[in-house]
């Protein structure tokens, strides 16, 4: 997430219009471009768009609960309540504000609240399925079970054979610690969604619990068959394994845990216990110490309360297989701190002072475990009990409880790795280390655009170089797959840009035929120049009105305009995933009154639907490409869309006009490269791979080795 210091950033940072600019502002547009910064995750972008709207008009609900969504999203949880109540003061009777206020009590942990809120809304809204599964969960929190299968039990009542929520009605029994019921539950979720590895691990966990191994060990190798990357059902399957002494193929399954998750203590536990059991003490002793280290990392009260003693316990054991006596004696006196009547801890470690010569320290413990034991001959004390039951054998993994999208409802764009291991990266940059370990997601490079700014270092073509040594715009445009989001001076600067282009292009005449062919290169960079600068800060339909504008002057320079057809075609896909997501057309006239057609043809082409506009894209590339056929970005972008619509023999052959332009461009190699998986030619796939892996997307190589 970008930018999490907002409030630093934005001291100081007030956007400066002009009178004449800020007379001319619509505030339906802004507001929608501010929903256009947010969806694109420019947050600190988005909230001075919804700032200016809140000057103009301060009595409009919308822009404070759309502020409020982008604060959510930069963690400032405090500001967005502020939001949230402003949103509602202005208008009680939406919905949206209630959740989003609702979204923000649970996030600072106030549940009564946000089940308030939640209920509010539901108020407005009785059909509203998001609404009603924050609601159960929120009251699940609130330990008001019945209220939450309540509202699950309404939920499958209108979708008796959905199998998230017979997955939700199962967690909440598991909460209530009804086996039988969250049996049920997770045997329907088989039932409706039998593809789904989640739904096969939950069900094994609640089988396994019941008793009834060989279901458990069916269900859990369903779930890994069908590609679960969660570590819990290798530790199960080991478990299991363990149990009927099949230790090869229980250390393969811890094995994968690790590969899987190797920052969870249990997965070393499990793996210690069982190279314990084989006499491998060595082994055994590295592995449990890991599991010791990342407890001590990151500890919990529930993870202190169930791991650590047992770790401990197995370790001095081992210890004391090793003859190493100090360091059993170490983790039993640890073990007797966090468990004071656990008996066996005095007995071993009163061994340990004797193998040492310790005489007065193992009488000592033998004499407290005597009195122990003599305790609870007399007195029945379940704490007492408890803590002499310490369970030390191999533990098993609860399910994960995913399933549950409606809580990432702010954020925008769901984290494409959900699967990904969330572990701190051991290197302060991702490219180094066991890349091929870093998980990563099936999905092309994105296209490459043109922008002021880049992430990383920008990409060179020889036509683009040349079009910036004509030095027609402020600063040279740079060639990128990565942009990089604006901070609020950034935002600032683009505005009074933008402000100055409109005074001088508000001057020049409408119909831009009467323009003489002498001025014409003059009047299309100025266009041009403030296109740039709308798409920079998210006004595309803007940006390609100006743009549009200019392509019709004639006498311009052949690179100059290839280089805004390319443009034009990235802002117009750039529009269309905008409105697709919001599922809206964009309406309304830009920021400056000197953007709109006076034959509308930008307004219909924006209105167009999908397919018309995905043709709009490829005939401005095939415009590109005819003025300049070096220009491999071109062909790059176009075989992107084209992937996209699947028409991916397509995709391939532009591909490969890409490379034999350039022959260095690595993402058209890694792009190729998947485009040939999916149509079922792994070989050429991983050669493509390969390559782009050599050039510098390190990414590839995980794909290679899961593929291989």
């Amino acid at each position: 997430m970008y930018f999490r210091h907002i409030r630093s950033l934005l001291l100081g940072s007030i956007l400066m219009l002009s009178s004449v600019v800020m007379a001319q502002l619509n505030t339906d547009r802004i507001t929608s471009i501010g929903r256009n910064a947010l969806y694109f995750e420019d947050y600190v972008l988005s909230i001075q768009y919804f700032n200016q709207v809140i000057k103009l008009k301060p009595y409009l609900a919308e822009p404070y609960q759309l502020r409020a969504i982008a604060k959510i999203q930069l963690s400032d949880y405090q500001g967005a309540l502020r939001d949230c109540n402003a949103a509602i003061e202005r208008n009680p009777f939406q919905p949206g504000a209630y959740y989003t206020r609702g979204y923000v009590y649970r996030q600072l942990g106030d549940h009564e609240k946000a089940e308030q809120d939640f209920t509010e809304a539901l108020i407005f809204s009785p059909e509203n399925k998001t609404y009603t599964l924050l609601r159960a969960d929120t009251r699940a929190q609130l330990g008001r079970y019945d209220e939450a299968r309540a509202d699950i039990d309404y939920l499958i009542r209108r979708e008796p054979e959905s199998a998230s929520l017979h997955f939700e009605r199962g967690v909440i029994c598991m909460q209530q610690k009804d086996t039988a019921c969250a049996l049920e539950e997770f045997k329907a979720t088989v039932k409706y969604d039998s593809q789904n590895a989640q739904n096969w691990s939950a069900l094994g966990v609640v089988t396994m619990m019941a008793g009834d191994e060989d279901a458990a060990f069916a269900d859990i190798s369903q779930a890994i068959n069908l590609g679960s990357k969660y570590a819990g059902d290798y530790i199960n399957r080991g478990i299991i394994y363990y149990r009927k002494h099949n230790y090869r193929a229980a250390l393969t399954d811890y094995d994968k845990a690790i590969e899987l998750s190797p920052r969870e203590a249990q997965c070393f536990f499990n793996r210690g216990v069982l190279r314990q059991e084989v006499g491998d003490y060595n082994r055994a002793y590295d592995d449990l110490s890991r599991a010791l280290e990342l407890m001590e990392l990151s500890p919990s009260a529930t993870a202190t309360s169930e791991l650590l003693g047992p770790i401990l316990y197995q370790r001095g054991m081992v210890s004391m297989q090793l003859r190493q006596w100090k360091d059993a004696i170490h983790d039993f006196d640890s073990l007797t701190v966090l468990h004071p009547t656990f008996m066996p801890a005095y007995y071993i470690a009163s061994r340990a002072h004797t193998a040492l010569g310790e005489k007065q320290q193992a009488q000592a413990c033998l004499q407290r475990a005597y009195q122990l034991e003599e305790q609870q001959r007399q007195k029945a004390d379940t704490q007492q009990q408890s803590g002499s039951n310490l369970n030390t054998d191999v533990q098993m993994a609860r399910t994960e409880q995913g399933r549950r999208d409606y809580r990432k409802l702010f954020s925008q764009r769901a984290a494409q790795n959900g699967e990904a291991d969330s572990q701190e990266q051991k290197y302060s940059s991702a490219s180094r280390g066991r890349v091929q370990d870093k998980y990563q997601d099936l999905i092309n490079e994105p296209s490459v655009v043109l922008s002021y700014y880049s992430q990383s270092q920008s990409k060179y073509n020889y036509s683009l170089a040349a079009f910036n040594r004509l030095q027609m715009l402020p600063d040279a445009l740079k060639a990128t797959t990565h942009e990089v989001p604006l901070s609020a001076e950034m935002v600032s600067h683009h505005f009074a840009q933008i402000s100055s282009l409109s005074n001088t292009i508000d001057a020049l005449p409408q119909d831009l035929r009467s323009v003489p062919e002498r001025e014409a290169t003059r009047v299309a960079t100025l266009l041009f120049s403030r296109a740039v600068e709308f798409a920079i800060v998210q006004d595309y339909a803007s940006a390609i009105e100006d743009c549009t504008r200019a392509l019709t002057l004639s006498g311009l320079d052949n690179t100059m305009v290839a280089i805004m057809y390319f443009c034009q075609a990235n802002w117009r896909y750039r529009l269309l995933e905008y409105q697709t997501f919001y599922n809206e057309p964009s309406t309304g006239s830009g920021i400056s009154s000197g953007n709109a057609l006076a034959n509308g043809s930008t307004l219909q082409q924006r209105n167009a639907p999908a397919a018309q506009r995905f043709t709009l894209m490829l005939m401005d590339y095939d415009q590109v490409i005819r003025r300049l056929p070096d220009f491999a970005f071109a062909y790059y972008n176009k075989a992107n869309i084209l992937c996209q619509q699947k028409d991916y023999e397509a995709a391939i052959r532009h591909y490969n006009d890409a490379i034999h332009a350039d022959s260095e461009f690595a993402e058209a190699y890694f792009n190729r490269g998947l485009t040939y998986i999916y149509i079922g030619k792994q070989q050429e796939g991983l050669q493509d791979l390969s390559r782009a892996g050599e050039l510098g997307i390190y990414q590839a190589y995980n794909i290679i080795t899961r593929l291989q």
